[in-house]
């Protein structure tokens, strides 16, 4: 690792004329990367990547044998550990084939599943409730965390299994009580995220407290890439669906977001310190099953696919 980091230490030093250090500009040039979790068939446990397209993957960890296995570890990494990665997709060796692999969540071990209800205006609308004044946050546990295309385990003890497509994002350097116009220094990128939810557990039982009915095992599916925050035209518009067994359910854009990133990050933050690895979901638009009349849920045999422009679909069978 001791190499690795004079290596990119002197890279640095050749760049620092052209990326001067100016308050919320890098020092490094644009990453634009897709960085995943993997397992392979000729290696054994978790390895990082960087997706290069539809069919091949760039093994970063064969690249440097020094980086961590794991995202949360590579994150804690900071600018060294994504300047290896830079290089790696720079060199354009240990290329892989994608059908080989078992792609995983690209986290799979955060301190904090952050969530954010009521946060797509048309959803407020849907229930006819006002658009809040401040962030409403609730939580999964990362138990519930599951990869793309992993299948989504209905419980016993819910009847009422329900989808919810979601823009999440991943933070990537620590903070605590940060500054809005600041706040994008620690976004180290976006994902899809579906938070299933037992809306009989979310909104009848437990007190109507909504954690146990949003955190059963298996009811966090993302993926497939975590997207660095320079890959992406505009986090705020792009176009977010939902479809089950093909049919479009959900169709909006994050543009509908009552608080967006920034605002998140700060608000969250005055109460509890952000570390890499993170992650936020937040919330979700219109279309869910339990406010169409009749209602409808989940079934064993559906298979629930959630898009977004720019990121991906994940596409996760209910069993």
């Amino acid at each position: 690792m001791l190499a690795s980091v004079r290596g990119v230490l002197r890279e640095i030093q050749r760049n620092a004329v052209v990326f001067l250090p100016r308050r919320g500009i890098s020092y490094f040039p644009p990453l634009r990367m897709r960085l995943i979790q993997f397992q392979s068939s000729t290696s054994t446990g978790r390895r990082i990547g960087l997706e290069l397209d539809g069919e091949r993957v760039i093994d970063l960890n064969a690249f440097d044998s020094s980086l961590p296995c794991g995202m949360r570890e590579f994150l804690e990494g900071g600018d060294v550990t994504l300047q290896i990665a830079k290089r790696a997709l720079d060199s354009g060796q240990h290329i892989l084939s994608r059908s080989q692999l078992s792609i995983l969540a690209p986290i799979t071990n955060p301190e904090k599943v952050i969530c954010i209800g009521m946060n797509y205006v048309d959803h407020c609308l849907e229930q006819n409730v006002p658009v809040p004044k401040e962030p409403i946050i609730f939580n999964k546990f990362p138990s519930s965390i599951v990869g793309p295309y992993d299948s989504i385990v209905l419980p016993a003890e819910s009847q009422e299994v329900d989808w919810e497509a979601e823009l999440a994002f991943v933070i990537g350097k620590k903070g605590k009580n940060i500054k809005e116009q600041e706040a994008m220094e620690h976004v180290a990128g976006y994902t899809v995220a579906h938070d299933v939810s037992s809306r009989d557990w979310q909104m009848e039982k437990n007190g109507k407290q909504w954690l146990l009915g949003k955190t059963f095992d298996t009811f966090c599916p993302l993926g497939p890439a975590l997207v660095t925050k320079d890959s992406i035209s505009d986090p705020h518009g792009l176009g977010i669906r939902c479809r089950v067994n093909g049919k479009l359910v959900q169709n909006s854009n994050t543009k509908q977001m009552v608080f967006k990133t920034e605002a998140l990050i700060a608000w969250v933050s005055k109460f509890v310190t952000l570390n890499p690895g993170d992650v936020f979901l937040t919330g979700t638009p219109p279309g869910v099953g339990v406010f169409r009349k009749p209602p409808v849920f989940l079934k064993a045999g559906d298979v629930v696919e959630c898009e977004i422009d720019e990121l991906g679909v994940i596409s996760n069978p209910v069993v």
